[in-house]
């Protein structure tokens, strides 16, 4: 049984499961709280930074690779075991509206998946 505060959805276990590299790859992650406030997260590993900046020198405008639009948070590696340990450790020292990026957190962007 579960005794965890929160549940996770993860895009990787749910969009071609077992296809996923979980050093170099990026997902969504929706974390659900039992008092209804909901977070949907842009997860990316560490080695996806890497991968995102040759992609853009390569294949977009910005070649020179002058900025890298972040996701809302990095992670070692996309397993549910990694993930759930972070978003745990996270909420030990605050809230996830204190401990990531709180204008990203309140950005239109998030509206959608974030309730107060």
């Amino acid at each position: 049984m579960d005794n965890s505060p929160f549940k996770l959805w993860l895009e990787f276990e749910e969009v071609d499961p077992g296809n996923w590299d979980i050093e170099n790859e990026f997902a969504n992650v929706i974390v659900d709280f039992p008092d209804g406030r909901h977070y949907g997260i842009n997860v990316w590993t560490f080695k996806f930074l890497e991968t995102a900046i040759k992609h853009d020198e390569q294949e977009n405008d910005n070649k020179e690779c002058l900025y890298m639009i972040p996701p809302d948070l990095f992670v070692k590696e996309l397993t549910r075991e990694c993930i759930h340990q972070t978003i745990t450790d996270l909420l030990k020292r605050g809230s996830l509206e204190k401990m990531l990026n709180p204008s990203v957190l309140g950005s239109p962007r998030h509206n959608m998946y974030h309730n107060k």
